[in-house]
């Protein structure tokens, strides 16, 4: 039998202040705006107070770190973007599957451009790799881990009896690595690539894709 694991630290709770969650929004707010604007290394607790017009001793009550601060701010972004994706939006009536996969897609491209900021942190942190971001870091793949099963799921209902378990996680890497390169190159010339566009011409090139993939799988092998 194997040895019982040792629990680790339990997380120190916060006692909860008048207006705590008001505050903490603010904070979050402010170091959003900042960080959008001058990057992880541009955003600073000073700068975060001064933009929020809370003092600095508030923004370490909620977070004891730039570290977590940052986390926090792309988990909440995250969420922001989950919501929008996840939104009910009513089909067009006689709509094809290809259609409703096309409008899929193209929604995670409005989900993007309303809440960027885990996408556009995120990538910067796990290219960088710098130790002194570990925290933010970690959330952002998680997030990403998140949003990858996500995709997996779908596209298995989607794709079911077309394609098999290996097939779709290849179409959910390629989806998602994809999606990354546009939204980069968005980034870099906003008024050259329009990401609603790109990401109608990237679902049809997926479709492209699940129909190699399905043929592929269809060869005897050997």
């Amino acid at each position: 039998m194997a040895a019982a694991k040792k629990a680790g630290p339990r997380p120190v709770k916060r006692k909860i202040r008048p207006h705590g969650e008001e505050s903490r929004q603010r904070i979050l707010d402010a170091a959003t705006q900042i960080a959008g604007e001058r990057g992880y290394d541009g955003t600073s607790v000073a700068l975060v107070s001064e933009r929020s017009g809370l003092p600095a001793s508030s923004i370490y009550w909620h977070f004891e770190s730039k570290d977590q601060l940052i986390a926090a701010v792309i988990e909440r972004s995250f969420d922001r973007w989950l919501e929008r994706m996840q939104a009910w939006v009513p089909p067009r009536e006689g709509a094809s599957q290809e259609e409703l996969f096309e409008a899929a897609i193209r929604r995670t491209a409005a989900a993007l451009t309303a809440a960027p900021d885990f996408l556009r942190l995120g990538l910067m942190l796990v290219l960088e790799r710098r130790p002194q971001e570990a925290t933010a870091r970690r959330m952002f793949l998680q997030v990403r881990e998140r949003a990858y099963k996500g995709m997996v799921a779908s596209y298995e209902a989607f794709f079911a009896g077309v394609l098999d378990a290996a097939d779709v996680r290849a179409l959910a890497t390629l989806t998602m690595a994809a999606a990354d390169g546009l939204f980069i190159a968005h980034e870099v010339e906003p008024a050259n690539v329009d990401l609603d566009d790109a990401f109608q011409l990237l679902a049809e090139a997926l479709l492209g894709a699940a129909k190699g993939l399905s043929a592929r799988s269809d060869q005897p092998k050997g």
